[in-house]
């Protein structure tokens, strides 16, 4: 599997706490994750703990204080923080904060600090009178406008005796947030990813239901492999007892209809649905309200189907073109490709992923999983057995890999191209007023037109590539929907196309130009 922390250069800096054997069991997380772990401990923290025990785990040199008069002494912290992807600092003093939050350099670990480029992530340690004064409530304020992540602390007992905040989170918590930072940037930054996990519920009566066999492990997995990614996350789940991924947003829904209803109210806000819920097909016509008794033999129950949710938002997606990339699973005890197949087509996919439950080592409540993938396109992939969030890992590119490959289009004058091509770069007034340049989606234009260019001649479409622009591209939230925006000047070797724009005789934007053909 390929974490983010694979090739990753991580300090983590250990001040002086009784938190410092947690700080042992986070280095070796992040080193078994690939990452290359520096450690440097402050003198406080070397009453507690040895450098001996990090570099068993991390298999590398720790830094402490005397290396500041060491042969390297003078580049040693610009080199840690030159080459630095993150930096950590856990446990954190209240002493440590109120260095960081004044810039004093007066030790290793604050120097290194203050020399790196790198996100910061802090996870505070102290007694929960320090945590509480105004002072260090002033360090943490000062260093949160700034950028600083800052973790925790948690609640609970703490070495002074008392009980509140002040304990230093754990270090399974804090990997699942430097996960967060470190995909803050990637090639889903901007976007929106709608993930269902986790299998419905149709009461039958107060105590009973019927339901579909689901952990809800791989449409979690899926969430974590968007949030790593960079994409704002929003998990729609089921019945299942997981905890959410950091970062990502949960709605609840557990009944079929319930869950209907949650992905129709955010698919106007999502760039691509991940379609993993074990739905079940049908509920019961009827619900007892009271619990039926066994002694009345056997009931005969009556079922009726449940809405096709895939297929509900299939007809959105041809309809209305949203949302651009749709993601759905086929589970199938026979004729895995061909049943999928079919699937794909009816239900306007642009990929599907289908399993064969009837395979003992895959599938259900088991952490590995086996899966063909289809695209629209007629591509077919057979994987081999993997974990699930490998297989949400390759699921992930490819969604990641069909959002990358949508074109955005941007109206301006015609005089403002013919300018730009002599320039070489197209800057429009926006990118100076808002720092943005304003694109939309094909079926965006027309609208965009019409509220901003209504009645105006001698406009012309820009038709892009994504792939090929320098400056980066976010997808934002504007008016209810996602639009794209380029946030720097275009290159015009991203500009395949431009089509005029024209309005009927009474002013309004109705018809778009398409490129032809080749």
């Amino acid at each position: 599997m390929k974490t983010p922390f694979k090739g990753k250069h991580i300090i983590l800096g250990v001040t002086g706490s009784i938190a410092c054997y947690k700080a042992a069991d986070l280095a070796s997380k992040l080193a078994q994750g690939g990452a290359e772990v520096d450690v440097i401990l402050t003198e406080s923290a070397l009453k507690f703990i040895t450098p001996l025990t990090f570099q068993s785990v991390t298999g590398r040199r720790v830094f402490t204080d005397a290396d500041l008069w060491g042969s390297e002494g003078h580049v040693q912290h610009v080199a840690l923080g030159r080459k630095a992807d993150l930096l950590v600092i856990a446990p954190a003093t209240a002493n440590t904060l109120a260095r960081l939050a004044h810039g004093i350099a007066d030790n290793l670990l604050s120097i290194t600090a203050l020399a790196s480029a790198c996100p910061w992530v802090i996870a505070p340690a102290m007694d929960g009178n320090m945590y509480a004064n105004p002072a260090t409530q002033a360090n943490l304020s000062a260093l949160l406008e700034r950028g600083v992540t800052v973790i925790g602390p948690a609640s609970g007992h703490l070495a002074s005796g008392l009980i509140g905040p002040g304990r230093m989170v754990e270090p399974t918590e804090i990997i699942e947030h430097l996960r967060l930072v470190l995909g803050r940037d990637g090639p889903l930054a901007g976007s929106h990813i709608l993930v269902t996990a986790g299998g419905t519920e149709e009461p039958l009566d107060p105590v009973r239901s019927i339901t579909n066999r689901s952990s809800g492990k791989q449409g979690f997995a899926l969430a974590q492999a968007a949030l790593d990614l960079g994409a704002k996350v929003t998990l729609v789940a089921g019945v299942t007892a997981l905890p959410t991924p950091v970062g990502a947003e949960r709605r609840e829904a557990r009944t079929a209809r319930q869950m209907l209803e949650r992905v129709l109210e955010l698919l106007p806000q999502v760039d691509a649905l991940i379609m993993a819920a074990a739905v079940a097909d049908f509920r019961p016509a009827a619900q007892s309200q009271q619990k039926i008794k066994k002694e009345g033999g056997a009931p005969e129950i009556k079922l009726e189907a449940n809405p096709d949710i895939l297929a509900a938002a299939g007809r959105i997606k041809y309809e209305l073109g949203m949302p651009d990339v749709l993601v759905g699973f086929a589970a199938e005890s026979q004729s895995l490709v061909e049943n999928a197949t079919a699937k794909l087509k009816a239900k306007n996919l642009d990929l599907i992923v289908a399993n064969d439950i009837s395979a003992s080592d895959a599938g259900f409540a088991v952490d590995n999983n086996r899966v063909t993938l289809l695209e629209a396109g007629g591509k077919v992939d057979s994987l081999p057995l993997m974990g699930k969030d490998e297989v949400a890992e390759l699921v992930l590119a490819r969604v990641s890999a069909l959002l990358q490959g949508r074109e955005i289009l941007h109206i301006c004058p015609q005089a403002d191209w013919e300018q730009a091509q002599a320039k070489g770069e197209y800057r429009a007034a926006s990118l100076e007023s808002e720092g943005f340049i304003h694109c939309s989606r094909q079926r965006q234009v027309l609208k965009t037109a019409n509220r901003y260019f209504r009645g105006q001649s001698d406009l012309v479409v820009l038709w892009l590539k994504p792939a090929l622009l320098k400056s980066p591209l976010r997808f934002e939230d504007s008016h209810g929907e996602r639009f794209p925006h380029i946030y720097g000047p275009l290159n015009l070797q991203a500009v395949w196309a431009v089509t005029n724009l024209q309005t009927d005789a009474d002013g309004v934007f109705r018809h778009l130009q398409e490129p032809q053909a080749g």
